[in-house]
């Protein structure tokens, strides 16, 4: 039973060091960086090593580069499907039908296909170029590390239909110019629009607004058919173009706010309120850029607002230790409710994004809204009651407790 237990809170603590949000687990932010490293070396070499001249000088060094990714990515594909059974959507399911499940999907396929045809190649020998292609769906793995990435796959899934309709018209477009052009010029340049296939050709160039100049009209009514081709072709790319920015726009808002929702929600003085009154607190904040290095508050400074990470890190230097912050956490929490004085002072060791909550503004607020004044307080009491809230002054001890978890505890498996 004892390895039982060990054996599920390994496979545990593999599914989180691959799959936990990287903004909590510092295990799973380092996994993931390196993975990507590994393979933006790997196409780098496969890039260099079609250099004739660079092949022949440092071939075995871009050989060992294939066999350690090769490796690598091996490794990683068995722990996957290994530790998939601890994914949500598969709990309900026997682990045999988790693992089959995700062998199937478009994530478990592209980690297939990035270690298969390699470990194949010995034991059927034949030409190595089409495994190239192979090579480059490596690249395709980063999409899982990449949040930009993934919200613009999902703006396309989002916006599919919309997408084939687009396509659709292009289409008709590419026919309907094809056939006039086939009319029109099929007598004149029997050997370039002799065929409506043949036509079709200089119908996506030109609408694609490419214009390879290899396929052009000589008759002039050609020529004023070709001119509404072109003047079409601009205003039905511009279209399917229009859709996706809009649609990673809404995408990247749409998670900008559920990070920023679920960071306010957090702070344990916001616990109590609800969905509309966390709503109007996130108007309030305002946006803050630190290059590395700068002090953001300073000991013994008056406290008039708080602070939430949305990028970079921090250092909270108290009076007996320094303590780390990233992503996700948030200082200075009582200097909502208390004018108290900076009890530690506070410096981005990396360029942070920070969004800032004044405490007039937050204070504003609590006076137009009764009720979020009401559920502020009860909290602010039950606190007060309780343990200190603070290591002294504006600093939370909750937070101060995260922090350090954050630097001493998830690269544990407990």
């Amino acid at each position: 039973m004892a390895s039982n237990d060990g054996a599920v809170g390994l496979r545990r603590f593999v599914y989180d060091a691959f799959e936990q949000d990287h903004a909590v687990s510092a295990l799973s932010r380092w996994v993931a960086r390196g993975i990507v490293v590994i393979v933006i070396v790997n196409l780098a070499a496969m890039i260099l090593a079609s250099v004739p001249e660079l092949d022949a000088r440092y071939g075995r060094l871009f050989d060992a580069v294939e066999y350690v990714s090769l490796a690598v990515f091996a490794v990683e594909y068995v722990l996957r499907v290994w530790s998939t059974v601890e994914h949500a959507p598969y709990l309900q399911l026997t682990p045999l039908r988790a693992r089959l499940g995700y062998m199937a999907s478009g994530a478990g396929i592209i980690d297939l296909l990035s270690v298969l045809p390699f470990v194949v190649v010995p034991f059927f020998p034949a030409d190595l170029r089409p495994l190239i292609l192979f090579g480059a769906i490596r690249f395709l793995k980063i999409a899982r590390y990449s949040a930009a990435v993934r919200s613009l796959l999902t703006a396309l899934y989002n916006e599919r239909r919309t997408l084939v309709g687009c396509f659709v018209i292009l289409f008709g477009a590419t026919v309907t110019f094809a056939a006039l052009m086939y009319m029109l010029e099929r007598t004149a340049q029997p050997d370039r629009f002799g065929t409506i296939p043949d036509a079709m050709w200089w119908a996506i160039v030109t609408l694609c607004t490419v214009g390879y100049g290899d396929t052009v009209p000589v008759t002039p009514a050609g020529k004023f058919v070709a001119g509404f081709a072109i003047i079409g072709g601009i205003m039905i790319f511009a279209l399917p173009v229009a859709i996706i920015a809009t649609a990673f726009s809404e995408e990247i808002r749409r998670r900008d706010f559920i990070v920023t929702w679920t960071m306010v929600a957090r702070v344990p003085l916001f616990s109590a309120l609800g969905a509309r009154e966390i709503g109007d607190i996130m108007r309030l904040l305002r946006a803050q850029v630190v290059e590395a290095g700068r002090v953001i508050v300073r000991r013994g400074e008056p406290a008039t607002c708080m602070y939430f990470i949305t990028a970079g890190d921090v250092r909270v230097e108290l009076p007996n230790e320094n303590v780390a912050l990233g992503v996700g956490h948030f200082f200075g929490e009582m200097a909502l409710l208390h004018h108290t004085n900076r009890s530690a002072t506070v410096a981005a060791v990396t360029r942070t994004n920070l969004l800032v909550l004044d405490a007039h503004d937050f204070h504003a607020l609590i006076e137009r809204s009764p009720q979020i004044a009401k559920l502020i307080n009860e909290v602010a009491k039950s606190r007060a009651s309780g343990p200190p809230a603070a290591a002294s002054g504006d600093i939370v001890a909750e937070e101060i407790a995260g922090g350090e978890a954050a630097r001493t505890g998830e690269t544990s498996p407990s």
